[in-house]
């Protein structure tokens, strides 16, 4: 039986990656800061609850890392911990970068130290490439993050490269794109107008309030992106590999999608707030899976609007069945 590390593993990705791993016989060590805080939702929800084992370590101390990686000897270690807003990361630009850098180092240095032989994954983000000159975003595209969150993303990556080429450590980035589900967390944009819209259908006074729309990203879906990442660190060698649609789409028609779902009137029902726009924002951009599906064998062909249809239905289902107001935090 392999043993995989997960941290973050109470977001969205964690959670869908740890149910994959444990269909696939793996024992799941989940990492995080604080066991007290954590929600158990997503594992319950994916009926995953009693199958992992979640332990409680501080990626921010060497000490604590190298204890983690001695303890469980992990074949694999998916980082998936990050402060992962990119709004909240120009309110909290020093937090963001201290720990979206220092988590990654602290994580490489205790495998090279103690368990050279683990595979490492490093959950990338396409918010590095920033300000693109040409589309669709390959490996060989310019680096030009807008963001503190983009720039924290950009170093972790490097520092990945740097341990792989220096150390020989398996280390794998996966430059994922956007990516939703059910699971996700609600302070993200697509998760946020899924939700207040179907709570507030009945309501015709309400006005869902949202920042700029007027920009593009290439939107995916978990489920299918989390076995890109297993598959990126099965390969016979290491290497880095991006993981995305391949098409972007205006956040514009996404509401429009939602709305016409949901017979809502986006013309007196949709309030566009500048106070929620970004500093800088990138206007668009998508990235090129070709190589992604041909290394990995990984079949993707989603359409996001059909993914919208999903999405809407799981979270009408959930509520209606439930009565719930969950609103699920961000990752532990």
């Amino acid at each position: 039986m392999k043993t995989a590390i997960i941290t973050g593993i109470t977001g969205q990705d964690g959670a869908y990656l740890a149910k994959l791993l444990l269909e696939k016989g793996y024992k799941v060590i989940g990492v995080t800061r604080n066991i007290s805080k954590i929600s158990n939702f997503r594992f319950q929800y994916l009926n995953i609850a009693n199958a992992v084992q979640i332990v409680e370590y501080d990626l921010m101390d060497l000490s604590s890392v190298i204890k983690l990686i001695r303890e469980y000897k992990p074949d694999e270690f998916y980082n998936l911990a990050a402060q992962s807003s990119v709004g909240q990361s120009f309110a909290q630009p020093i937090g963001t970068l201290h720990f979206n850098i220092i988590s990654v180092l602290n994580i490489l240095e205790g495998i090279r130290l103690m368990n050279p032989s683990t595979r490492f994954y490093q959950a990338s983000s396409s918010e590095m490439f920033g300000k693109v000159a040409n589309l669709p975003v390959t490996l060989q595209t310019q680096m030009h993050p807008l963001s503190p969150y983009a720039i924290s993303k950009a170093s972790a990556h490097w520092i990945v490269v740097n341990y792989r080429e220096a150390y020989g450590i398996f280390a794998c980035n996966g430059i994922l794109f956007n990516h939703e589900s059910f699971l996700r967390e609600g302070n993200f944009f697509v998760k946020k107008v899924i939700r207040e819209s179907i709570l507030n259908r009945n309501n015709p006074g309400w006005k869902l309030q949202v920042g700029n729309l007027n920009v593009k990203r290439d939107f995916g879906y978990s489920p299918k992106f989390v076995e890109a990442m297993w598959l990126i660190i099965q390969q016979e060698k290491p290497r880095d590999l991006i993981i995305c649609s391949g098409k972007s789409i205006l956040l514009h028609n996404i509401v429009e999608h939602i709305f016409s779902r949901l017979n809502l009137d986006i013309k007196t029902q949709l309030l566009i707030d500048e106070k929620l726009f970004r500093p800088v924002d990138i206007e668009d951009i998508y990235g090129d899976n070709t190589e992604s599906k041909a290394v990995l064998n990984w079949d993707y062909d989603l359409d996001f609007m059909d993914v919208l249809d999903l999405l809407i239905e799981e979270e009408r289902r959930f509520l209606e069945s439930s009565g719930s107001q969950w609103n699920p935090g961000n990752k532990n």
